[in-house]
């Protein structure tokens, strides 16, 4: 089955069963990178411009999406990384664009030090930065019995409606069609398993020495993210050796939704 041209289908990469959508055409290679509680749909809009000017990877990360919830897997930002080198590996891709959003940020990030010859740019959209590990304290709660109906619960008293408002400055955009697709993680039991295990494994943010060696970045933001402050990108981008920094008035963090058409220049531009 093809999605806007892409095709479907799971590997399996160290043992995980990942779901990726994807198009080898023979122009240079992207991979993108959903955020937290989100999945490759997070590119919906961009992907049908996208897929003219690259071949494109996209994956859920286990614990995500349509891939596996894991309680094996090790959901650290390092693991994670090395699990996307791996899968351009497979599909053959080198020199190799990353355009990630949000958490997905901090994963390009460790890509690019663990494996800098094999990329070529990265594309940070609201990119996390600068946040500490979880507290002790929450991590050792985390080993409570049924501390995953906890977390459901938590996260659970707003409903998706209301979460998605949080991440779109442009609140007409939210419908149904939305609701339903970001409610689906929330809705399956071994989501909050697995993210019990990020709770238990992530790793702080990059540090500003461990950043001053990645290859080229641009930074896109939502002026009104009210996610990852546009502050972030600001900080980011006088740490990060060669980077640029472009925001977006009126837009909140979830700027492949409100802006796909600037989001695809800026790519375009970054990359030629």
């Amino acid at each position: 089955m093809c999605v806007d041209g892409l095709k479907q289908t799971y590997m399996k990469v160290e043992n995980i069963n990942l779901y990726c959508e994807y198009l080898l055409n023979g122009k240079p290679p992207i991979l993108l990178i959903h955020g937290f509680a989100s999945s490759t749909y997070t590119f919906r809009r961009i992907i049908p411009l996208l897929k003219e000017k690259f071949s494109i990877l996209a994956i859920d990360l286990p614990g995500f999406g349509k891939s596996e919830k894991s309680l094996s897997f090790v959901y650290s930002f390092e693991n994670y990384a090395k699990l996307m080198i791996e899968c351009t590996h497979q599909f053959g891709f080198a020199n190799t664009c990353i355009a990630a959003h949000s958490m997905g940020g901090q994963i390009a990030l460790n890509m690019a030090r663990i494996a800098p010859e094999k990329i070529h740019r990265l594309i940070l959209l609201s990119s996390s930065g600068y946040l500490k590990r979880a507290k002790k304290l929450l991590i050792y709660s985390s080993y409570l019995p049924f501390f995953d109906n906890i977390i459901h619960y938590y996260i659970g008293r707003k409903d998706v409606k209301y979460h998605l408002g949080n991440v779109f400055f442009d609140q007409s955009l939210i419908n149904d069609e939305l609701i339903r697709e970001f409610g689906r993680p929330l809705a399956e039991k071994g989501f909050y398993k697995a993210l019990i295990r990020l709770i238990r494994h992530r790793e702080g943010d990059l540090l500003p020495q461990q950043l001053k060696d990645i290859v080229p970045t641009l930074l896109l933001w939502g002026e009104e993210d009210r996610v990852v402050p546009v502050e972030v990108g600001k900080r980011l981008v006088r740490d990060l050796p060669d980077a640029r920094l472009i925001t977006y008035e009126e837009t909140g963090h979830l700027i492949t939704e409100e802006r796909p058409e600037f989001v695809f220049r800026n790519i375009l531009m970054h990359t030629s």
